[in-house]
């Protein structure tokens, strides 16, 4: 109980980001007295309401835009102070998927990217080496993204691979990491039990990510995100071995092991032979809440930069901002353009 309890306090206090120490005490024991009394009502009325934080129109009523642009510049605005501090460095780029390369779409099956945030894409991983670090399993977001040159890392990192073919940095197609393939057969056990018990809500979305399943509430009436998440709490007590963190319109079922975005990032790094480098430049573009591991990564390393890709005013470890996807491939392109322009291509 403890463990759902901590995932739900600690979202309270890092997307509103102005609930003091005691309000947090104060939210916890509230909670575990809800616990004690409702079996377990305290609890998912925590969860709804971490649910309906992380929705952009409530995040938008808890900071001033302005202040906020003032703390995380527009990365385009800001393009050539960027260019500055990578100076004689090497750029290594990290891109999340969903709301990044892609729309946010109410039917996560069908998240495309364009023809021509492909053809961007590519062009940038002929400059730099370029991860894709998502949620997805692996093999889902290849096949969105589909190009071979790329390093993808699915399952929130839990699912590393390397290049197919066409990248000219230390290319290594037997590179993998698997850290948590124990847990397959269970996660597949609580996909099934979560289809099963999350039918009877309209718009529930269950999807197994191999490593992780997520459950996705985009298109699930609010009033009926109480009995959603009574649902899918029936399904996990009885997994201690599991956790669950929230994106954006989406809560994820994980192993609780230690990896995350943040390791993936470092083990690619490590893999590319730039560990405990400082001529190295890693550059995180993402829009989701388990973003927040790789950008704390590289602000506590003080070594490269994130970067927000989100329309309203969000707590977060990243440098800078960017509104959506196509403001994220226009930093691309600029990114692609200024390479050649160095390189005399």
């Amino acid at each position: 109980m403890v463990r759902f309890v901590e995932e739900s306090t600690k979202h309270m206090e890092k997307e509103t980001g102005n609930i003091s120490n005691t309000d947090v005490t104060t939210v916890k024991k509230k909670v575990l007295q809800d616990l004690s009394i409702n079996n377990g009502g305290g609890l998912i009325n925590s969860w709804v309401d971490s649910m309906r934080a992380c929705s952009p129109t409530h995040l938008k009523s808890l900071m001033k835009q302005s202040s906020w642009l003032t703390e995380h510049p527009s990365a385009l605005d800001m393009f050539e102070e960027i260019l500055h501090v990578s100076e004689g460095k090497q750029i290594v780029m990290f891109l999340d998927y969903d709301g990044t390369l892609s729309p946010i779409v109410d039917d996560p099956d069908r998240a495309f990217m364009s023809k021509k945030m492909r053809r961007t894409v590519r062009k940038l991983a002929i400059c730099f080496p370029t991860a894709i670090v998502s949620g997805r399993c692996r093999e889902k977001v290849y096949n969105f993204v589909k190009l071979t040159e790329l390093y993808y890392a699915g399952s929130h990192g839990m699912d590393i691979k390397g290049p197919a073919q066409g990248s000219k940095y230390k290319e290594d197609k037997s590179l993998l990491c698997q850290p948590a393939t124990e847990f397959i057969p269970m996660i597949d056990e609580v996909y099934q039990k979560l289809v099963e018990k999350t039918k009877v809500t309209p718009g529930a979305n269950v999807e197994n990510n191999k490593f992780c399943a997520s459950v996705h509430f985009r298109r699930v009436d609010e009033k009926n995100w109480s009995d959603l998440a009574n649902q899918v709490r029936s399904v996990i007590k009885e997994y201690p071995e599991l956790r669950i963190t929230q994106g954006r319109k989406v809560l994820e079922i994980r192993p609780i092991i230690k990896w995350d975005k943040g390791k993936a990032l470092e083990f690619l790094l490590e893999s590319l032979g730039y560990a405990n480098c400082t001529d190295v430049f890693p550059i995180y573009i993402g829009d989701d809440r388990t973003d927040e591991d790789a950008f704390k990564i590289l602000r506590e390393k003080r070594q490269g930069l994130g970067i927000l890709v989100s329309k309203f005013p969000k707590e977060t470890d990243a440098s800078y901002s960017l509104q959506e996807p196509d403001e994220v491939m226009d930093f691309l392109q600029r990114l692609v353009d200024w390479k050649q322009l160095r390189s005399g291509a």
